[in-house]
């Protein structure tokens, strides 16, 4: 049998869905048919790509040198596609919105709404928690948009040439158990924290540093900070071993609290990016309003921190040009 792409989105299908039974769903196939199809993969490549039992599906050594392989590959194959349509004058049905984020609850809202007013048009997204990683890709051609924080006042990455527009700035806030002594308001302060342990998800930029500043101004030094995926974060606040710095957006959780820090002591402001030359310019005015409306969507999931920005006019959503 000769390897083909069809071959490596079924790898990678059955990788991301975690079984057979769920990718075979997700492809829309019978999950016999996806099995014997994955046997003839694995029979063409040599060996088994997955470990497969009652928990689901791992991938091998093999696994992961073809998985890695095949997500190189496909967007490669996908970008050639879409290049080739637009230089063969058949572009205009394959306008794209492929758009990176860095942990940013407003993404899904922007995704329906382009859905809803673009429908025969290619929508995709991409997470990293690297800021610079998504302004490359960017820079690059591998994606139109992308959508990060920056700390503070700090400038976004600036080497590759793209424009940037304002979409929010929100005070940093705080995921707390619902029992915490100081998740009885709409805000707590930093100071009240000083002996808890920390977690947050990764990211690059100067946060950690103006993190440990502010701590240092409310008079007390952090305890290390337990940097790891936003799955483990919620666990850890969930059982009593660390409050989470978190968006105030964050969609509350049974048994957990997200509230603003008072008095603003970290600012988080949010950016939509691309490049001028790209044609992506084109609709950014209507991505950035897009973006907009899904920030203050998100605000609904979130009472305590909706009220807080009513009483705090500078931040929240900023409709004109950064």
């Amino acid at each position: 049998m000769e390897l083909e792409l069809r071959h490596l989105r079924v790898v990678c299908a059955v990788a991301e869905s975690g079984s057979v039974t769920k990718a075979a769903a997700r492809l829309g196939l019978a999950q016999p048919a996806l099995t014997a199809q994955l046997n003839r993969i694995e029979r063409a490549l040599g060996g088994p790509l997955f470990e497969r039992d009652r928990r689901g599906s791992r991938p091998t050594s093999l696994g992961e040198l073809v998985l890695a392989r095949a997500r190189v590959l496909l967007p490669v194959v996908e970008d050639l596609r879409h290049e080739a349509a637009r230089l063969s004058g058949t572009g205009a049905a394959t306008v794209r919105y492929r758009i990176g984020s860095v942990c940013n609850s407003m993404v899904s809202g922007l995704v329906r709404r382009l859905s809803e007013s673009k429908p025969d048009t290619s929508i995709t997204t991409q997470a990293s928690w690297s800021a610079q990683e998504l302004v490359e890709l960017v820079a690059v051609g591998r994606l139109d948009f992308a959508i990060v924080g920056v700390c503070g006042d700090a400038p976004p990455p600036s080497e590759h040439g793209l424009e940037w527009r304002l979409i929010a700035v929100d005070v940093v806030g705080v995921l707390l158990p619902e029992e915490h002594p100081s998740a009885r308001g709409d805000e707590v302060t930093l100071a009240d924290l000083a002996g808890s342990r920390w977690a947050a998800a990764p990211g690059d930029g100067c946060f950690t540093e103006c993190f440990v500043a502010a701590c240092g101004r409310a008079g007390f030094s952090p305890e290390p900070m337990y940097e790891t995926d936003l799955r483990v974060c919620i666990d850890l606040v969930q059982s009593g071993q660390a409050v989470a710095l978190c968006q105030p957006t964050f969609r509350e959780l049974s048994g957990m609290r997200a509230l603003p820090l008072a008095g603003a002591p970290l600012r988080w402001r949010h950016l939509l990016g691309w490049h001028p030359e790209a044609p992506a310019d084109a609709v950014a005015d209507q991505v950035h309003q897009y973006a907009l409306a899904a920030y203050t969507d998100s605000l609904r999931y979130s009472p305590p921190y909706a009220r807080w920005l009513a009483a705090h006019p500078r931040f929240g959503a900023h409709p004109t040009p950064a």
